[in-house]
């Protein structure tokens, strides 16, 4: 119980919040691996896809639209290349689940017990939202960028492991180069996590947690996460521009990326070579992506943290 009488959000003993949101994280990402490849190639892909001209002498696939670079990937690379980078992602996501609702609880239990006066609930879910999900993505960083090197790759791989990925990043740009873009993706998550958590706690009154499986949770998630993913889009793109930076920059499947430097740099470089709408590469896939990612995450988080409290493990 909160000073004020509540019940505080999220219950379950700090262990049971790990779990939950490890199993959450999983579950969801070995969902949309096949999405987030197909995002990610879209996001690289700097071409106009209205100017036949723009594609003469460009080395790599041109891709126009989700299914065709689904059909581009499954012909020229089979069905397993649907999940390239799969391992540093789903440690990333293990990682970032358990960080994130922690992290999100805690926050939640502080702003509950400490503040002078109670908060509104859409800021206080907003306030452990950003807190969680900046902490989340910065300890999380590195597995992101190795994720996305390994998805831009094409047929001819770059990295022959994971192992061999962070030693070859390290020894040709430093430590700091397991970092490129971070700046980036922070600037993207604390909006995002904080929209992302005000609206779902908003909404999950009204939609209810009832109905079949607790379905009302996942409605939550798909909206709350299609409002917040449309708000901070373009930051995410520039995130996925600064990732390949590097000496492997010429050796992804779209042969011509850019050199890009700094997150302000790279907005004005895109803008002024491919229009506004060039932010927005790979929008339509994030969202058909992030809907039901979110919906898988919220649902199995709540499912998971259910059953474990009701058969009593990790209670301590």
């Amino acid at each position: 119980m909160s000073a004020g009488g509540e019940h505080l959000k999220d219950e379950g003993t700090p262990r049971q919040v790990v779990l939950a949101g490890g199993i959450a994280g999983l579950v969801s990402r070995f969902c949309i691996a096949p999405l987030d490849v197909v995002k990610i190639r879209l996001q690289l892909q700097i071409h106009s896809l209205s100017d036949p001209a723009s594609h003469h002498n460009i080395q790599g696939p041109v891709y126009k639209g989700t299914f065709s670079t689904l059909r581009s990937i499954l012909k020229h690379e089979g069905i397993t290349a649907l999940w390239k980078g799969n391992i540093p992602a789903e440690l990333m996501y293990i990682t970032y689940g358990a960080t994130q609702f922690t992290t999100y609880r805690t926050v939640t239990h502080l702003l509950q017990t400490h503040s002078p006066r109670p908060l509104p609930p859409p800021l206080e879910s907003f306030l452990a939202g950003a807190t969680a999900g900046g902490l989340a993505t910065a300890t999380t960083y590195p597995l992101d960028l190795l994720r996305t090197r390994f998805a831009a790759a094409g047929p001819d791989r770059i990295y022959s492991s994971l192992a061999t990925s962070i030693r070859d990043i390290v020894q040709h740009e430093g430590a700091r180069g397991l970092f490129r873009g971070c700046s980036a993706a922070i600037a993207q998550i604390v909006p995002y996590m904080g929209l992302f958590f005000a609206t779902y706690e908003s909404l999950r009154p009204i939609v209810g947690s009832g109905g079949w499986g607790g379905s009302g949770d996942a409605v939550a998630g798909v909206v709350a996460s299609v409002l917040a993913k449309t708000g901070v889009f373009p930051l995410d793109l520039v995130r996925k521009r600064l990732q390949v930076q590097g000496p492997t920059r010429g050796l992804y499947v779209h042969r011509n990326i850019p050199e890009y430097r700094g997150v302000g740099a790279t907005i004005a470089v895109i803008v002024r070579t491919q229009g506004v709408r060039g932010l927005y590469r790979g929008l339509v896939v994030s969202l058909v992506k992030a809907a039901p990612a979110s919906a898988v995450t919220m649902w199995t988080y709540e499912m998971a943290l259910k059953q474990l409290r009701e058969m009593g493990i990790a209670d301590t």
